[in-house]
């Protein structure tokens, strides 16, 4: 199914393309929450994300590797916008809740902020969205064994928090 709609949005069909970004939003939003607090900031990457993606898509050429690009994607504007903090100084930081998190996701969320930033994005894409080993050290652009002993380490940090 998401082949079709990924071929039809690769020859211009905005509809495929609009229903592939309905079906992947969810996913994207919780990847950009693990990196960014800000409600407005996470709108801003995913606005960004949907646009390259529009811009780009002609370019994927493996259907099957769709959701790993686009998340692909949105790390990298995640990164690119924490990039561009490190050089202005915030003084305040907005957050709200424009967008209502399931009971089960936000405690999800409150367990992953426990753990150190390198373990959040490997933890949410593994547990978070399913995606396998292989598949996050691509996304991540890091190596497979690098990818399961951060999870090994991460589960083993997540231990000790529960056990106090």
């Amino acid at each position: 199914m998401d082949a079709l709609l990924i071929k039809r949005a690769q020859k211009n069909d905005v509809g495929a393309f609009v229903e592939l970004m309905e079906k992947h939003k969810t996913a994207l939003y919780k990847a950009a929450k693990s990196y960014l607090d800000s409600e407005e900031d996470i709108a801003d990457v995913m606005q960004d994300t949907v646009l390259q993606a529009y811009e780009h898509i002609t370019e994927l050429k493996n259907t099957s590797y769709f959701k790993t690009w686009l998340t692909r994607i949105l790390i990298n504007q995640c990164k690119d916008l924490l990039r561009q903090r490190k050089r202005y100084v915030i003084s305040e930081q907005v957050t709200d809740t424009a967008y209502e998190m399931p009971e089960n996701d936000r405690e999800f969320y409150e367990l992953i902020k426990e753990l150190p930033e390198e373990y959040r994005m490997i933890f949410l894409l593994y547990y978070g969205e399913g995606f396998r080993t292989g598949e996050i050290a691509q996304i991540l652009d890091v190596n497979e064994n690098t990818v399961k002993s951060r999870l090994r380490r991460g589960r083993d940090k997540l231990k000790q928090v529960l056990c106090y």
